[in-house]
């Protein structure tokens, strides 16, 4: 980008290697930081920014201590200012519930908002059965999302439940964060038909309320089966009625017609407010042939109707 650059971070073992799978995506147009207090979450990272939680990686771990996490990564603040300093969008990966994903990734997150960027947070929690980590998880959350312009909130439930449908371990079944992280890259990277830009995104996410993220793929016919993909993601229950803004991206093949965009934009915003903003780009990727990819960036969401996302 001209203006600046594009971060997709991973805080916590589950970030780090969500983050390595969505970089390799889109390599070409952003940087990767890495942060854990293991130092196996770097192994073999090339040209990523990678931070260990400690001195030495020999010190004592993270594990079960948040608080301690976001000290030291509050420590290595003198390094972050470094990259963050350059960058406009933060992508941000974790999972809550250890000492890791839910000390560190606060403080990550507060600094990259602190250095002006647009921070888009994808926030796994743990599964319902982990009852102290859900405790510790619950606690982090309110917090990061404080310093999140969007922060989602990811069910690990529902993505093994997925994944079980699939016939994949649930740890291997992230293809929906790889695939969000790549459609918001590819939306601000690539100049399009109808072109989106970092101003469009931060236009829609200073909408005040609870805000979300959606993303599919599927054909370019059926606006609804791409709408009800989009919906079944392992995000947490929710709801888009009465939305006040909306970004939506629209990918299709060289046959692409506005129609087939006008079908998709009316499918993902209906039941939107009367009066809400809606910003829709558009752009042709040879790749797709007839599929078409959507990535929705909804906000001003009912604080009612979105507990758990906001």
């Amino acid at each position: 980008m001209e203006d600046g650059k594009l971060l997709i971070a991973g805080v916590g073992s589950l970030g780090c290697r969500w983050a390595r799978a969505a970089h390799s995506r889109v390599s070409d147009w952003v940087d990767l930081a890495l942060v854990d207090a293991d130092a196996r979450s770097m192994d073999g990272a090339k040209h990523a920014n990678c931070l260990i939680l400690g001195d030495s990686t020999s010190e004592v771990g993270c594990a079960g201590m948040p608080q301690l996490a976001e000290a030291r990564m509050r420590s290595l603040q003198p390094i972050t200012d470094h990259f963050l300093g350059d960058a406009e969008l933060l992508v941000l990966l974790t999972g809550l519930g250890g000492g890791s994903g839910s000390g560190a990734s606060v403080e990550f997150a507060r600094q990259a908002a602190q250095s002006g960027c647009l921070v888009i947070t994808v926030a796994a929690m743990p599964f319902s059965a982990q009852f102290e980590r859900q405790r510790i998880a619950e606690s982090a959350l309110p917090r990061l999302s404080k310093y999140s312009h969007v922060c989602v909130e990811l069910s690990l439930d529902r993505m093994a439940w997925q994944a079980r449908e699939r016939g994949v371990d649930w740890e291997q079944g992230s293809a929906w964060v790889e695939e969000l992280c790549e459609g918001l890259i590819r939306t601000l990277a690539n100049v399009g038909l109808i072109n989106l830009d970092l101003m469009d995104l931060r236009s829609i996410v200073s909408k005040s309320g609870g805000s979300t993220l959606l993303v599919a793929e599927g054909h370019c016919d059926d606006s609804v089966q791409l709408y009800e993909r989009a919906r079944s993601s392992p995000l947490a229950a929710m709801s888009v009625g009465g939305a006040t803004g909306c970004l939506l991206q629209v990918e299709g093949g060289p046959h692409m017609t506005l129609k087939q965009v006008e079908s998709v934009a009316s499918a993902f915003t209906d039941g939107l407010a009367m009066d809400a903003q809606v910003i829709i780009g558009a752009r042709v990727s040879p790749d797709l042939g007839e599929r078409m990819r959507v990535v929705a960036v909804v906000s001003g969401l009912p604080r009612i109707q979105s507990d758990g996302l906001v």
